[in-house]
C-alpha cells in the first residue's frame, strides 16, 4: 500500500518481544471489540477504505496502554496475541515504543495523546461509523482539522487541541475531520466509554441532536 493508504502505520515504530503487564484488562478490550465489530463499527469491508480493517480499542496500562493490534478490525474475535503495550509515544519525533504479540494499531498516537492529556480517561475506543460522522455536528462533538490525517503528529496535535478546549480537558469524544467516517469515544472506564458511545450512536439513529 502506498504511505496514504487506510491503515498504515504512519509513525517510527520502535516494537520489541516481551510480555503484556499483568491483570491489563484485555477481557473488557475483547468484550467491547465483540460489541463494535456486532455494530460494524469495527470491521472490514472490501467496498470501505480501500479494503482495510478500521476500529481500534485501548486500555490504560502501567505506564503506557493496551491497544488491538493493526488491522485486527476484520477479525471476528481478539485473541491476547492480538494485542500490544504501547510504552511510549512521541509526538515531536512521530515516534511509538511498543511490546507485544502484536503490532499496535496505526492510531497508537491519538489514542496516546487522549491519554496523556485527559488524566481520567482509562479506555479510548475508535470507530467509523458514517451515520455518526455525518451527524457529527448536530451531537456535538468537535471536530479535528480536515487537513489532519489519521496516526500523524498533526492528528496527535488536533487531539490536544480539542482536550484543550473542553472544559475540563475531558471532552469525552470527537469526530475525526480529515479521517473518512472516524469517531473517538473515551471514559474512565470501559463500561463509561462504551456506554457513552452506545448513547451517541442511539442518538444518530433516532435523528435526535
Amino acid at each position: 500500500m502506498p504511505p496514504d493508504s487506510e491503515g498504515v502505520i504512519k509513525f517510527e515504530l520502535r516494537h520489541g518481544s516481551g510480555p503484556l503487564p499483568p491483570d491489563g484488562g484485555l477481557d473488557a478490550i475483547r468484550r467491547w471489540f465483540g460489541i463494535c465489530r456486532a455494530l460494524d463499527l469495527i470491521g472490514r469491508d472490501p467496498a470501505r477504505y480501500e479494503g482495510a480493517a478500521y476500529g481500534n480499542i485501548s486500555r490504560r496500562a502501567g505506564t503506557g496502554f493496551l491497544i488491538t493490534g493493526t488491522q485486527t478490525g476484520g477479525q471476528e474475535t481478539l485473541a491476547p496475541d492480538d494485542i500490544a503495550w504501547v510504552r511510549e509515544i512521541d509526538v515531536a519525533r512521530n515516534r511509538v515504543v511498543s511490546q507485544g504479540p502484536a503490532r499496535p494499531s496505526s492510531e497508537s498516537l491519538t489514542h496516546g495523546q487522549v491519554y496523556a492529556l485527559a488524566p481520567r480517561a482509562g479506555f479510548v475506543i475508535h470507530v467509523h461509523s458514517p451515520l455518526l460522522w455525518r451527524r457529527a455536528g448536530a451531537l456535538g462533538l468537535p471536530a479535528t482539522a480536515p487537513e489532519a490525517a489519521y496516526g500523524t503528529p498533526a492528528m496527535a496535535r488536533e487531539v490536544e487541541r480539542l482536550l484543550g478546549q473542553a472544559s475540563d480537558g475531558e471532552a469525552g469524544a470527537f469526530s475525526m475531520g480529515g479521517h473518512e467516517d472516524g469517531i473517538v469515544v473515551f471514559g474512565p472506564s470501559p463500561e463509561q466509554a462504551g456506554l457513552r458511545l452506545l448513547r451517541l450512536y442511539r442518538r444518530a439513529c433516532e435523528g435526535r441532536s
